[in-house]
């Protein structure tokens, strides 16, 4: 469908495509990457409104952008994101990334529906309405996560069905409970029926074999949790859609490189999945990952084909991601391929960034940002941290290892010291208390563990941001700084915060559903900054100990998991208890 002006048409749109009248826009002199045949040769590109109108010599316009010397590239797609984990709202965020070129994201809401329920998928779909971006929704399918986590809702297809004829609506999103799928569970099998032809996205972290072509057959498409080249191979082989991930706690852009090759390279895609504002902020979006594909040696148009087309095409975005007659004018222009700076960003025939910078300034969050509020809890005290030891003469616990740059985890059995009774952190062997506590309900429940991985050497953390649930979690070296950190997350509505010695020393707000902030990225990502260096003078060896902390909740990946159950056995997909 055309959709340029409706008063001069299709007629128009031909007579300048001919020649025969100026276009609106005329960007000349440029090198353009063609997606289809892989080439960058010179040629001028004749806009009329939202469409791109021709390519090549000759055009005339009523406004010329001089790009000689530069590249134009089809605008930059993320293929799957939660802009949750930006900290920022939806209209910030996109001010962000089409600053670097992007002007479209495929965003799975998944952490605002985990807390708000369908209300938080309106959120999203309402507050996207007039950013710089186009942003495209895939419906959470995994609300909650598991059985053995209490989110604040619980969606079932019924719930997801109204959505699917919204035109901003893909499909549905990644099939996180891939046991489910594979077991034929009529809940989740409900979710894949209701999705009829649109995209099914999947999440299947190392699965292989049998139970891979079961998931296969039930029609999920995508998978964005490979990593090696060996996974990515199986899974195309299958026919998936791969999506490489380079966010900021799981990078995987280099171990999947191999695995693109002339053969394969149409089925592949770039995301970020989840990437903190500062690392927006400093390294880029979609162009970071374009610029780190060319350093290792992909050619340049393979590259911002990764970035654009393959995702369009995968997603059904027609006349989207190409630069070529009668498809949508989204183009991002950049100085070169080493930096890969982006000079300017257009969306629909008009320019929303220069230089680094959007042209729509910082925007509030709009009025759907006045939600309900969504940390409700009982009133907490020390003693509900004091894990007892009931008669365990020597008591061993199941511990779990968080891994730098991993959202899964490892596990250990490991003698614990006691106190009075009671086990306790130890702090020269990185044995540090983990707390987990129900924030949608006020049911009072609270799961209590213990990790090894950051490496405080006193003080706590604490989170209202914890995969998927969003129940408050906190790490700490004893039990009066956990108390003190979750009680400052209830009186900020949610946040993140660092607290030593009962005194809270760093904290970022986000009121937002406790998910994210209502300010600028620069102000959130100085919170962020100073959050940072204030865990590292506790001694936190992690690089993004706040991403970890997050993830430690997330019961369907990695090895061990503590949510407001308790202890979960994600391998056997069981709670267990903390006493082995």
């Amino acid at each position: 469908m055309i959709e340029s002006d409706p008063r001069r048409g299709l007629e128009y749109l031909i007579d300048v495509a001919a020649g025969r009248k100026p276009a609106d826009l005329l960007i000349r002199g440029a090198q353009i990457v063609n997606v289809f045949t892989g080439e960058i040769y010179p040629a001028d590109i004749a806009i009329l409104g939202d469409r791109i109108a021709g390519v090549g010599a000759g055009y005339a316009a009523d406004k010329v952008i001089d790009a000689a010397g530069q590249f134009v590239c089809p605008g930059f797609i993320d293929a799957h994101v939660h802009i949750e984990s930006s900290l920022l709202s939806v209209p910030e965020y996109a001010r962000v990334v089409a600053a670097r070129g992007t002007t479209a994201i495929v965003a799975d809401p998944h952490e605002f529906a985990n807390v708000m329920g369908i209300e938080g998928i309106r959120f999203v779909l309402r507050a996207a309405k007039h950013a710089p971006i186009d942003v495209y929704v895939m419906l959470s399918s995994c609300v909650p996560a598991s059985p053995f986590e209490g989110a604040g809702a619980e969606l079932s297809a019924v719930d997801l069905l109204p959505f699917l004829s919204d035109p901003w609506v893909r499909g549905i999103a990644e099939m996180m409970n891939y046991p489910g799928v594979v077991a034929g569970d009529e809940h989740v099998l409900d979710k894949i029926r209701i999705a009829g032809d649109r995209v099914i996205d999947g999440h299947a972290p190392g699965l292989s074999g049998k139970p891979l072509v079961a998931y296969s057959a039930a029609g999920i498409g995508s998978d964005h949790e490979c990593v090696s080249a060996d996974e990515a191979r199986e899974k195309l082989r299958l026919g998936f859609h791969v999506f490489i991930r380079e966010g900021s706690q799981t990078r995987n852009l280099a171990a999947l490189l191999p695995a693109v090759t002339p053969a394969t390279a149409s089925q592949f895609s770039f995301c970020t999945d989840d990437k903190t504002v500062d690392d927006l902020l400093a390294e880029g979006h979609i162009d970071y990952m374009v610029r780190k594909a060319i350093e290792a040696g992909m050619h340049p148009a393979q590259a911002v084909r990764l970035a654009s087309y393959n995702t369009a095409r995968y997603f059904r975005l027609q006349r989207t991601g190409a630069i070529a007659p009668g498809f949508r004018a989204d183009l991002a222009i950049v100085s070169d391929w080493k930096s890969c700076r982006v000079t300017r960003c257009i969306r629909n025939g008009i320019v929303t960034a220069e230089n680094g910078a959007c042209l729509t300034g910082p925007q509030a969050p709009s009025a759907g940002v006045l939600l309900r509020s969504t940390i409700n809890i009982q009133r907490l005290d020390v003693g509900k941290f004091r894990i007892p030891v009931n008669g365990h003469a020597q008591p061993r616990v199941h511990v779990i290892e968080a891994m730098e740059n991993r959202i899964d985890t490892e596990r250990t059995i490991e003698p614990t010291p006691t106190r009075d009774g009671a086990v306790v952190a130890d702090i020269d062997r990185d044995l540090l208390k983990l707390a987990s506590v129900e924030r949608h309900r006020a049911s009072d429940e609270i799961g209590l563990g213990l990790v090894r991985g950051f490496g405080l050497r006193r003080g706590a953390l604490a989170s209202s941001v914890a995969h998927d649930a969003h129940n408050l979690i906190a790490v700490g070296t004893n039990d009066d700084d956990i108390l003190a950190a979750l009680v400052h997350l209830v009186k900020i509505r949610g946040g993140l915060c660092v607290v030593d010695q009962g005194r809270v020393i760093a904290d970022v707000p986000l009121p937002i559903a406790g998910l994210v902030s209502d300010g600028t990225a620069e102000t959130v990502a100085a919170q962020h900054q100073r959050l940072q260096q204030a865990a590292a003078t506790l001694g936190c060896k992690l690089q993004q100990p706040f991403m970890a902390l997050a993830f430690l909740s997330l019961s369907v990946i990695g090895k061990l998991k503590l949510t407001n159950q308790g202890l979960v056995d994600v391998e056997r997909f069981e709670k267990i208890p903390l006493f082995a």
